[in-house]
């Protein structure tokens, strides 16, 4: 039997790759169509209330948002404000919430007074954007895109709608704040303060950024309506939508110090045109920075530098300290007891070489024969030399060993960001050579900054013991203190005491014959040490580029306070007026002159029982209650017997004045001040000339008032 098959054969895979077409085809279709009806609901269709979609969209979308706590505030040593941060407020209102009642009755009231506040539309206008929003339902409104201060929302919570009590929760108003920081002494003490980043808030620089845990606080995080515009609308007002403020820095500047401190150095800046300079001033025993100045020039203007305070020179600029290192060979060589202060050292013209490199002496007379007392006074290079090679040159070890007791190869360990870390060779370091401890020894060879180096001379002054520097007292929240930083004061002393107590005279020697006895003063002593480092260009020291530093402490016979001041690379025609014991230790002076005025406690107290001060010409006069208020604070117990004008008998005894209204009164032996009082209120018109008390007075006391010639009364003073 036999089988007869279809002569038409039967194509599958044609069949399904049609069907996957159709498939496909339709599949296009279908997302054309989901896409066009996405554009037509979001761009052309209206929900119920007339409103588009993508209107409604905008109008409330839920997001998680974050509102930034206030910053703790940063003070001064005296509880004077350095930093804090200024609320200012968004203003807006729910016109849902209140009550019909309510809303009809108040609504007119708040436009009128937004109008007050704003000044930028009528009150019906406010009242209608109002009035409006509510007729829509929109549970946000922002009433003005200007921020309202602190004063101004006070008066807004009085406001209806924002008014609240314990009972009675606020009817729709809502302000929002954001906070703004502020400096009340402005650019005063800018880079140790510091400030912040303008898009995150956190401290950039200073003690914002060393301190930023504490005094940023702790933000809310919360659920926020985002509005049409981006306004934001918290969802509710939970605990977590409730930031917790920073805590305050209590630091240790002295804002009456810091401005002395940058006054100098600006002075002296534009004096020399200098690039850039430094001041710190600190208390020795406790180691608190009561001043911390930096100033580069940034450029000119009418030929004389323009400062800004940009670099934190005095935590961060390390350089060559110069000369002011010889003090840490000298007490090296006298812990040692290598050498006597009064033993002779042949320095002949001032100019030796030593394994190739030049050693020379600043001045260009050469000083001979001297002690080695005279050596450091003198600020001898070829000196210091001589007395090094006489021992640690077979030793640089044990030199390097007394470099790490003196703390000058280690960070201060102040607490603020920024401080760099001391580079001093050592024989184990790459580049050591036979000339290192040469260089070394009188200042160059390393870079240190000009905190470390104030450590170490603040040391000195505290009879060998070293405090570590202090910028941040305390940190509190309200009134709870949560970090107390007590001194820190190194168990173990740099030095003896009777290396010490000769470094001591070594630095008041200074001042006193030295390279900077032109700022002794017979008010009060300075102890102290000029430094004058030669810059490096393309490698090589370069000579008329100079970095110059003074770093002492005053009064010498009981320290308060020690300072550096740094004035980096002066300009001049003279190169010997560029020289530290010219140019950082007038800068010095000036500062501790203002310093020791100010500090009533660095005066010996006056003695009791002191007679009333007589005047030369035996004339003296006054107002009664004004000279008792003197002689309490005083002590003076001869004060006068008698109330109002007061004049000495020449037995010196008080008697009374006369001063009738209708006389000329008698001002001879008065202040100008009490002078003007008297004169003036009878009509007077005063000319005067000369300083001091009133000596003569052009119309006779006594006079009638109605029979002077003039109203004009010349007084002369003496």
């Amino acid at each position: 039997m036999s089988i007869k098959r279809d002569s038409k054969p039967v194509n599958i895979k044609q069949d399904i790759i049609q069907r996957a077409n159709h498939v496909f085809y339709l599949v296009i279709l279908l997302a054309i169509g989901v896409m066009l009806r996405l554009v037509s609901v979001q761009y052309f269709q209206k929900d119920l209330k007339g409103k588009l979609w993508s209107e409604r969209v905008g109008i409330a979308l839920i997001q998680r948002d974050t509102i930034r706590a206030m910053r703790g505030n940063i003070y001064a040593n005296d509880g004077s404000l350095l930093a804090t941060s200024l609320p200012t407020y968004v203003v807006g209102l729910d016109p849902t919430m209140a009550k019909p009642d309510y809303f009809g009755k108040k609504v007119d009231s708040l436009g009128l007074l937004l109008a007050q506040i704003y000044k930028d539309r009528s009150a019906r206008d406010y009242t209608d954007i109002i009035v409006d929003a509510r007729k829509h339902k929109r549970r946000y409104l922002l009433l003005n895109r200007r921020r309202v201060t602190f004063q101004e929302r006070q008066k807004m919570l009085k406001w209806p709608f924002f008014r609240a009590s314990a009972k009675v929760a606020a009817r729709g108003g809502v302000l929002r704040p954001y906070y703004e920081r502020y400096h009340p002494f402005d650019q005063m003490a800018e880079r140790t303060i510091g400030n912040l980043d303008a898009k995150t808030g956190r401290g950039l620089i200073g003690l914002e950024a060393s301190f930023q845990p504490a005094l940023a606080g702790k933000n809310a995080v919360g659920l926020v309506e985002v509005l049409s515009g981006g306004v934001r609308k918290p969802v509710d007002d939970g605990p977590d939508m409730k930031p917790e403020p920073g805590m305050d820095l209590y630091t240790t500047i002295d804002v009456n110090y810091q401005d002395m401190a940058e006054s100098a150095l600006r002075s002296t800046l534009e004096k020399y045109n200098a690039a850039k300079g430094c001041v710190i001033v600190m208390e020795v025993a406790t180691g608190e920075i009561r001043a911390m100045a930096n100033l580069s020039k940034v450029g000119t203007k009418d030929g004389v530098g323009h400062y800004v305070e940009n670099f934190n020179h005095a935590l961060a600029g390390r350089t060559d300290p110069g000369s002011t290192f010889k003090l840490a060979t000298m007490m090296a060589l006298m812990e040692e007891k290598a050498i006597s202060l009064n033993q002779m050292v042949a320095t002949g013209n001032g100019s030796m070489m030593y394994h190739g490199i030049g050693i020379r002496d600043a001045s260009r007379v050469g000083k001979g024969t001297i002690t080695a007392r005279q050596v450091f006074e003198k600020s001898s290079n070829v000196g210091i030399h001589l007395l090094m090679r006489s021992y640690f040159y077979s030793r640089p070890d044990l030199y390097c060993q007394y470099l790490r007791k003196f703390h000058l190869t280690q960070p201060t360990g102040i607490h603020m960001k920024g401080e760099a870390m001391p580079v001093v060779r050592n024989p184990d370091m790459k580049g050591w050579s036979k000339v290192s401890l040469t260089s070394m020894s009188y200042g160059y060879e390393m870079q240190i900054t000009p905190l470390q180096m104030l450590a170490f001379y603040n040391a000195v002054a505290n009879g060998g013991y070293w405090v570590r520097p202090v910028l941040v007292k305390q940190i509190k929240l309200a009134n709870e203190i949560i970090e107390d930083n007590k001194p820190y004061i190194a168990p173990e002393p740099i030095c003896s005491k009777e290396t010490a107590r000769k470094a001591q005279e070594l630095l008041r020697g200074v001042v006193e014959h030295g390279t900077a006895k032109h700022i002794n003063n017979p008010y009060y002593a300075i102890a102290g040490k000029t430094g004058t480092a030669q810059k490096i260009v393309n490698g090589k020291y370069q000579v008329g580029k100079y970095y110059t530093s003074f770093i002492g402490y005053f009064p010498a016979n009981k320290p308060k306070y020690s300072m550096i001041t740094v004035v980096d690379s002066p300009q001049g025609d003279n190169i010997d007026l560029l020289y530290a014991g010219a140019v950082a230790a007038p800068v010095f002076k000036a500062v501790a002159d203002r310093i020791v005025a100010y500090d009533i406690g660095m005066h010996e107290p006056m003695r009791a029982n002191l007679s009333q001060p007589r005047s030369s010409t035996n004339l003296v006069a006054g107002y009664a209650d004004d000279l008792h208020i003197i002689g309490s604070a005083m002590n003076i117990k001869d004060e006068p017997s008698t109330e109002g004008w007061v004049e000495t008998t020449a037995n010196g005894h008080w008697k009374a004045r006369p001063t009738r209204s209708d006389r000329v009164p008698d001002v001879r032996g008065l202040t100008l001040r009490d002078a003007l009082f008297l004169l003036e209120n009878r009509g007077f018109r005063v000319l005067v000339d000369g300083k001091g008390k009133v000596k003569e007075q052009s119309i006779a006391p006594g006079l009638g008032t109605e029979k002077a010639s003039s109203k004009v009364i010349t007084l002369t003073l003496g």
